[in-house]
């Protein structure tokens, strides 16, 4: 297996580029790029080679940067069908992509929902997933496009990932989810010691987070949990029968938080 590490650029206020290296070939591949001059700055700064790059949805602060990098260099761009991006290669759902500058493999899930092509890409051998802007450590995204069941349908895919899965996603959001996640289920003490956690790290990256550790913390992969049921009926002021009418309330109650 070769050496791959996973760096961190910042970009615009509280986006994620992230920069998988190998570093015996001394290549990288980049994920969701919305702007080209943070990769590039990087790349000289870590004498890297710019070997791919892979874009989860169409959002401008994912793909953004896409041209710019490509007249920096030439490389294989691997995204959904969309004409805001531009991929060189479009990937569907259950595709296995192998980054062969980088010794990768990775799935491509669909995940609609925040937009209607968003995809995530997931490497069993690392047990990594880059989930754009679906899953949000304590969080998840907005439902822009898509409708609450496709979005609550993608986020339990995800779920079903093992739970050992670190979770890299396009945004530092974590405290303000958190503080969400508390307002929902106020005595969870997991979310009070992740709290505690991310606000030591003193606005160092709170991620990756893991699968296992956001079951615990994040209310939209909890709709079952008694706590976030009883929450979601207290904000719609009605009861609700089914796991996916609780996530569309609270998916409601975030975007008014």
């Amino acid at each position: 297996m070769p050496l791959i590490h996973i760096d961190a650029i910042s970009a615009f206020n509280d986006n994620y580029i992230w920069a998988l290296v190998n570093a015996a070939q001394k290549t990288v591949c980049v994920v969701d790029p919305g702007e080209a001059e943070p990769v590039i700055a990087y790349l000289n700064e870590q004498n890297l080679e710019l070997s791919g790059i892979l874009i989860t949805h169409h959002h401008q602060d994912h793909c953004g940067g896409v041209r710019g990098l490509l007249q920096y260099k030439a490389v294989p761009v691997y995204g959904p069908q969309h004409s805001d991006i531009a991929a060189t290669h479009f990937v569907k759902d259950k595709e296995i992509i192998y980054l062969s500058e980088c010794g990768v493999s990775f799935r491509v899930l669909a995940i609609p929902g925040h937009t209607l092509e968003h995809v995530a890409y997931y490497s069993e051998q690392h047990e990594w997933l880059f989930s754009g802007d679906t899953l949000f450590s304590a969080g998840c995204g907005r439902v822009f496009e898509g409708t609450m069941s496709q979005m609550y349908a993608s986020l339990q895919s995800l779920a079903y990932l093992p739970g050992t899965t670190r979770l890299y996603c396009g945004h530092e959001y974590t405290l303000k989810n958190l503080a969400f996640a508390k307002h929902i289920e106020p005595h969870n003490e997991d979310i009070a010691e992740h709290i505690r956690f991310v606000q030591a790290l003193d606005d160092k990256p709170s991620l990756p987070s893991t699968l296992a550790q956001e079951k615990k913390i994040n209310p939209f992969l909890r709709a079952q949990v008694e706590a976030v049921h009883t929450a979601a009926e207290a904000y719609t002021g009605k009861k609700l029968s089914e796991a996916v009418d609780v996530f569309a309330a609270i998916r409601r109650c975030k975007d008014r938080f």
